[in-house]
């Protein structure tokens, strides 16, 4: 893509070679991200961001580097280069400490061929200190002030390293503020880009949000319970896995909301949802909570036989049973009952186990409620 064959400037085409990276870089991480949860592979979203994010650069900036090292015109992919390390200091927010930073500067200078001049030293120290700087004011409290404080950071420090390439190649004033200019440029873009893709972002995990969590209790609803319970199934017959679960609702609940309103009525449901949920999650995260009907939680318990399933709907039963609620100013006690089954070789669709959990249930509330029965 040239000036002469689609008439087209350089300085355009290289704006939309750095979204176009930026965009890449979003997909393939998301892509990463969602074979690692599909999988149930444990990792930290957070430190496989930071890990991709710095071999992607890296990649990126030795790629780049790669096709002109050597020449008299190798400083001509320094922007993309400063817009990478700015991408990866501010936006991904990566820290490196400096025991990797200066060998990373050391092989780069070495493959640039760079490592005898006095300039590319003051450029690789500019280079550090910017991306300390990037990331000291990414840390930074949110304020009007922000936008401000990352072009001043950017504007000064790359100044200074294009300075430093001006003196290094005998670059004319006119082309050191050129490309300064140009980098200025890509820095404002570059903002604008990520916080739009970022808006765009948290407004699709909202929006999943609400799909998949019931308002109320904040519990996950019967929507994600389906999706779930299906890949759980399909995993357990396709490798032999144990799967369980466990489903319970409020005794009397009826009662509760004639007797004392619907608000109330509410406040017990999150109650209830708050305790069961940090029950779970102090036992065993990957088990997993639902709101399935009005009053009605299902538990699922991945890789659980019937027996591994009994501490912690004991721990569930005990903790709810005759919980006191406040409700304007009263105190109420509710009780629950509770079915329980694991995956039959027999079953031969997810329904079929939510039918037998649902029948041992419904066998607790027909024989005296705030009961426990399991096979």
């Amino acid at each position: 893509m040239t000036w002469h064959v689609w008439q087209v400037a350089p300085f355009v085409t290289s704006i939309f070679f750095i979204l176009g990276v930026f965009t890449l870089y979003q997909v393939l991480y998301d892509w990463l991200k969602s074979i690692f949860h599909y999988k149930n592979i444990k990792v930290n979203d957070d430190q496989l961001r930071d890990v991709f994010g710095i071999l992607y650069m890296l990649i990126f900036i030795f790629g780049m580097q790669a096709t002109i090292v050597g020449k008299s015109i190798s400083w001509e992919f320094m922007n993309f280069q400063i817009i990478g390390l700015i991408f990866c200091a501010y936006f991904l927010n990566i820290k490196i400490p400096y025991r990797y930073f200066i060998p990373i500067i050391l092989v780069y200078m070495i493959f640039n061929s760079s490592i005898g001049y006095w300039e590319s030293w003051c450029h690789a120290w500019t280079l550090i200190m910017s991306y300390e700087s990037f990331n000291h004011i990414r840390r930074m409290s949110e304020g009007n002030y922000r936008f401000a404080r990352y072009m001043m950071v950017g504007v000064t420090y790359g100044g200074l390293m294009w300075f430093f390439v001006m003196v290094k190649f005998n670059l004319t004033l006119a082309t050191f503020y050129e490309e300064w200019f140009y980098l200025i440029i890509f820095e404002f873009l570059l903002y604008s880009y990520v916080n739009m893709v970022r808006r765009d972002s948290k407004m699709k995990m909202h929006l999943l949000e609400f799909a998949n969590h019931d308002a109320l209790t904040k519990a996950e609803n019967y929507a994600a319970y389906t999706n779930e319970i299906q890949y759980e199934f399909e995993a357990c017959q396709q490798n032999k896995l144990h799967l369980s679960m466990m489903m319970f609702d409020i005794d009397h609940f009826k009662h509760v909301n004639d007797t004392y309103g619907h608000l109330a009525g509410d406040k017990v449901l999150q109650h209830v949802a708050d305790v069961a949920q940090t029950i779970i999650d102090a036992n065993d995260p990957k088990v997993k909570f639902y709101r399935t009907g009005g009053e009605e939680f299902n538990v699922v318990f991945p890789g659980y036989d019937l027996e591994s399933t009994k501490d912690i709907v004991d721990e569930i039963f005990m903790a709810l049973n005759h919980l006191p609620i406040d409700i304007n100013g009263k105190k109420i006690y509710i009780s629950i009952s509770m079915g329980v089954s694991s995956l039959s070789a027999k079953d031969i669709q997810p329904n079929d186990l939510y039918s037998r959990v649902d029948g041992n249930l419904y066998h607790s509330k027909n024989n005296g409620r705030t009961q426990i029965t399991a096979f």
